[in-house]
């Protein structure tokens, strides 16, 4: 298969998370507040976002190894190898960052949110709205 598909940041992550062996495995695994800022020609998107909701942010987790097929699940070499599909490892053939964060206030470009694991400078591809509700969809 070659499909090749273009896609581009809609903003970037800033974090006080520099060191991806530090950081938290998951954001709520103690990840830091850490902000959202978006490009300016994306700001209509951010209309009806409001502090106190839940978010999926997706991102394209940058310093990943794109050629890892399989891995121990968390780094854990006590735990069988296993392939990252059935992982949540940031290594990954399309590596692809999904968190479900709050959002703690927006003000312009920026968003604050809580529970975002991702290290400062992450590209941000999207945000989408956690669904509950089956109106909401």
């Amino acid at each position: 298969m070659t499909d090749k598909f273009q896609l581009r940041a809609v903003g970037r992550v800033e974090s006080p998370l520099t060191d991806r062996a530090t950081a938290p495995k998951q954001g709520d695994e103690g990840a830091p507040e850490a902000s959202i800022v978006f490009a300016a020609d994306v700001a209509g998107a951010l209309a009806d976002l409001r502090a106190g909701t839940d978010v999926i942010v997706l991102t394209w987790l940058d310093r990943a190894s794109r050629d890892v097929l399989a891995v121990h699940p968390r780094g854990d070499t006590e735990r069988p190898v296993t392939g990252v599909f059935s992982t949540r490892s940031p290594d990954r053939p399309n590596p692809i960052g999904l968190h479900r964060v709050s959002i703690v206030s927006i003000d312009g470009l920026t968003m604050r949110v809580r529970n975002l694991e991702a290290l400062d400078g992450t590209p941000v591809l999207d945000v989408k709205p956690v669904l509950g509700d089956p109106a909401d969809r």
